[in-house]
């Protein structure tokens, strides 16, 4: 899936990801080519730091939203890591969350931050 979203917001953004961090080559964030702000970051983070059960990482992104409480309780939606929990939502990139619906997110997030 994150592929599928690289894709779709090269080619609609026309932005590509930017690997930022060293110590977390798989971290990439997307920025307006306009204003440099960031729209979305993508990464992976231990399935604990999020609450789910089992071991191992999974693939997430993070998308600014107007309304950050809407997504409490949508499955595959969870309080921003790392990021502003009041402005931000994590979402996972597992196939829990249809992609068209995170596409939605990103478009939001796109907009709220130009």
């Amino acid at each position: 899936m994150k592929q599928e979203i690289i894709k779709f917001i090269d080619k609609k953004y026309n932005a590509s990801p930017e690997y930022l961090w060293r110590r977390y080559p798989t971290y990439c964030i997307f920025r307006h080519k306009n204003n440099n702000k960031w729209f979305a970051l993508m990464g992976n983070v231990p399935r604990s730091v999020l609450g789910l059960l089992g071991d191992g990482e999974v693939d997430i992104i993070n998308l600014k939203t107007n309304d950050a409480d809407f997504f409490r309780g949508v499955r595959g939606v969870f309080p921003a890591y790392h990021m502003n929990k009041n402005h931000w939502v994590t979402a996972l990139l597992d196939g829990t969350l249809p992609l068209k619906n995170i596409q939605n997110l990103i478009e939001t997030s796109y907009e709220l931050t130009e």
